[in-house]
């Protein structure tokens, strides 16, 4: 399991080589039944059962869980999820982090378990069990508690359903993630007792058994008959390790390198290499205790606290490494969530890939990583923290942050090969990323999409730990690396799936440009923000939002941002049915435009005309409204965009019916359909048509309406023509229906080209690629830099 990874399969990872702890997997099948002191008593708790397997890092608990997890799937057709509830460092995962990727998992889950809630014949569910179950996803920015309950719903819906929770910190988030459901199970994995958690059952465990760690030593020494023929040796071994199966792992693993070593050499060098017996220098030993949110340092790394037994083995094995080896070690410690692959392994240590692959194979051989799918490793959870002591003890500040640039600058190339990828061929992304190394290309978009959807949380880690490490100095490369990522996923995920990833993003963009007072920028991220907390219905946040990045973009000299920021708050206002001050808003932003005159601005200008056209009719200001229509006509002709033209016309005819003035109408449809001829539109030309044999035909001319719906049959099919209409006016109120085109100057044939009251938290034609992308600079370039 990864930083929040999520498995919603019944088999979860391939099963490993497990030794011992069969009591303790027998006391755990039996406390699924067990009654708890709660349902004892008469008052049993609502939500699941919850086990807890605790110990210190290194006993094996996560491999006990996740054996006892496979032996016990049959049971539970709902599937196994999985997430890890403390990052490498010991920082608690918030709970909305979780429960949204537990969520988003859930969602990617294609069919729902035979006879679980949302399955055939269960009650108040029609259908049959093929269907797939909807999971609601709270929008981004929702509240944790929110997201919580919709994935306790989700997964109580789901029916028998497993959830696994490693290395959680804390009471509270065992106790806000588990389903209201005793069909359920929550299997929990803790350093110490949690003591919140109503009728939980723990399993503590200590080391293996002496047959058991004698077993495990020999299977990771290899073929070699030492353990056989010096068993005594073998259990002093094992008993020096205090049986705990990661220094069992690591010492086994160091034997099998050292094949001319005996078992008694062995012992003695683990004695000699920590005389004092108090592990490794810089990390504090002892089983740790779980905080809680009311505890001081909560949010704050845990102070992580190795066994002793286990500090010693890991000397050993780090002090018999060549010194290249022992630096690259010590160095995968800056991992993004603890994953390794060669590519960043290679940055990492400045070496060449070969080198680094070669390096990962041995590590695993060794035991200090765990091979995953494909060329991807792990750094256990055990010896992340020793690893940290070592790479603060032996390496400078300045070549940590070197290393950590180099792998940040190696992901930042990754997905800009990832999104160049989707571009068209001879498009410039695509002749740069030809140029590219072989190593960092994509052959194919589903190659990039599969790559990135298998490291998202590590990507997403690296960017929390770009902004959160490096005292500031890798913020240029966190900015590069939120836009090159954002470009990836905008790339290969519908809107809605990246959402949330995207709100993580902005939040932090906007955490480093307040830190660097970057005004520009931050007036991005919180422009950002507004529209997704619009685009979710939160048009008060959004309007907060908004109105400080105008703030900001004022104090930074970003006419651009200012501009955008006041549409944006004229959208908000109309999108709330504040006609009086979405006008207002919308005639700041016209104002603004109309003192520039780059093209963009002649863009808009057009544009925010019929805003404001817009908002006059829905206010029922007739006068106002066809004054604004037609300088928005007026501004597109100048634009020479015939498409947006007549679409305004058409609406300052509309607004003319309203008016009662029909004649007035008939002879603005006619402008309108004259401008569309000459715009080559069919479509558009087709839609006119009939909207002037509607306002023919209200007006009492018969005969002109039958020559208008004719003419529109001749250009598309009557079927087509009238669809085409009521796609681009679907209700007869002026105003609502004209959207803009995707972009001013390329009118989009199948809707209306002027815009309507803009709903709060589109933008319009964008300006340029950086808003097109976000609103940050691609290359790092910016403010204060």
């Amino acid at each position: 399991m990864t930083d929040q990874a999520v498995q919603p399969t019944t088999a979860g990872p391939g099963p490993r080589p497990f030794t011992g702890r069969d009591r303790e997997l027998r006391a755990l099948r039996e406390d699924i039944e067990r009654a708890g002191l709660h349902t004892l008593s008469g008052h049993p708790p609502a939500q699941s059962r919850v086990l807890l397997i605790a110990g210190a890092p290194g006993s094996g608990r996560t491999a006990l869980a996740e054996e006892f997890v496979r032996r016990i799937a049959d049971r539970y057709p709902g599937g196994v999820v999985r997430a890890r509830l403390t990052e490498p460092g010991g920082t608690p995962v918030p709970v909305e982090r979780a429960a949204r990727d537990l969520l988003a998992a859930l969602s990617r889950s294609s069919t729902p378990p035979p006879g679980s809630a949302g399955g055939a014949g269960s009650p108040g569910s029609p259908g049959n069990a093929e269907e797939p179950l909807s999971t609601a996803v709270p929008p981004p920015g929702a509240d944790e508690a929110v997201v919580a309950e919709a994935f306790r719903t989700a997964l109580t819906r789901r029916g028998r359903t497993i959830l696994l929770l490693d290395d959680v910190a804390h009471s509270d988030q065992v106790l806000d993630l588990a389903p209201e459901n005793r069909d359920c199970l929550v299997v929990a994995v803790s350093s110490g007792p949690l003591t919140d958690v109503p009728d939980v059952r723990p399993c503590t465990l200590g080391g293996l058994d002496r047959s058991a760690a004698v077993a495990l030593l020999a299977r990771r020494a290899g073929s070699s008959p030492r353990i056989t023929v010096d068993p005594r040796s073998a259990e002093v071994l094992a008993e020096q390790c205090g049986g705990l199966p990661a220094a069992l792992t690591l010492l086994g693993g160091w034997l099998g390198a050292h094949p001319k070593l005996s078992v008694l050499e062995a012992t003695r060098m683990l004695a000699r290499s920590d005389p004092g017996g108090s592990g490794e220098p810089g990390v504090p030993v002892g089983p740790g205790e779980p905080v809680g949110p009311d505890d001081e340092g909560f949010g704050q790394p845990v102070a992580p606290r190795p066994p002793a037994p286990l500090a010693r083995a890991f000397r050993l094995v780090h002090d018999s490494l060549s010194q290249p080896l022992a630096r690259l070690l010590r160095l995968l410690a800056l991992a993004p969530a603890g994953i390794v692959e060669p590519q960043l392994a290679s940055a990492l240590g400045g070496c060449s890939m070969s080198t680094a692959h070669s390096a990962l194979q041995e590590y695993v051989r060794l035991g200090l990583l765990r091979p995953l799918d494909g060329d991807r490793y792990q750094v256990p959870g055990c010896l992340d923290p020793l690893l940290r002591a070592r790479l603060a003890a032996h390496e400078r500040p300045e070549e940590v942050l070197l290393a950590r640039a180099r792998m940040l600058e190696r992901l930042v190339r990754r997905l800009q090969a990832c999104s160049a990828v989707c571009e068209p061929a001879g498009s410039e992304a695509r002749r740069q990323l030809a140029g590219m190394p072989r190593a960092l290309r994509f052959l194919h978009p589903l190659e990039a999409r599969n790559w990135l959807e298998v490291r998202r949380p590590a990507l997403l880690s690296a960017v929390r730990m770009a902004v959160a490490e490096g005292g500031g100095e890798l913020d240029t490369l966190a900015r590069r690396l939120v836009s090159a990522l954002a470009r990836a996923l905008d790339a290969h995920c519908a809107p809605e799936e990246a959402e949330p990833e995207l709100y993580r993003l902005h939040e932090l963009v906007l955490r480093v440009a307040e830190r660097n007072r970057m005004h520009r920028e931050r007036a991005a991220a919180l422009l950002n923000l507004g529209d997704l907390d619009a685009q979710t219905d939160r048009l008060e946040d959004a309007l907060v939002r908004y109105r400080t990045a105008l703030d900001a973009a004022r104090q930074g000299g970003d006419e651009r941002g200012a501009g955008r920021a006041l549409e944006s708050l004229g959208g908000g206002y109309a999108e709330l049915g504040d006609w009086d001050r979405a006008a207002d808003w919308y005639g700041r932003a016209l104002a603004l435009r109309l003192s520039r005159d780059e093209r963009t601005d002649r863009e808009a200008t057009a544009r925010l005309h019929g805003r404001i056209g817009a908002v006059h009719a829905r206010a029922e200001r007739w006068e106002e409204a066809l004054r604004a229509w037609r300088a928005s006509a007026a501004a597109f002709r100048r634009l020479q965009d015939q498409g947006a033209q007549a679409r305004a016309l058409a609406e300052a005819a509309r607004v003319q019916e309203f008016a009662g003035r029909p004649q007035d109408a008939l002879r603005t449809f006619g402008q309108a359909l004259e401008v569309s001829r000459g715009a080559g539109d069919v479509r558009l030309e087709a839609a006119l048509q009939l909207r002037a044999a509607d306002a023919c035909g209200r007006a009492g001319s018969l005969r002109a309406a039958q020559r208008h719906r004719a003419a529109a049959a001749r250009l598309l099919g009557p079927a087509a023509a009238r669809a085409e209409a009521q796609d681009m006016w679907p209700d007869e109120e002026p105003g609502r229906a004209a959207a803009e085109p995707a972009r001013a100057g390329t009118p989009e044939p199948a809707r209306a080209g002027t815009p309507e009251p803009v709903r709060a938290g589109e933008r319009g034609p964008r300006g340029g690629e950086a808003e097109a992308r976000g609103g940050y600079p691609a290359d790092g370039s910016g403010e204060g830099h």
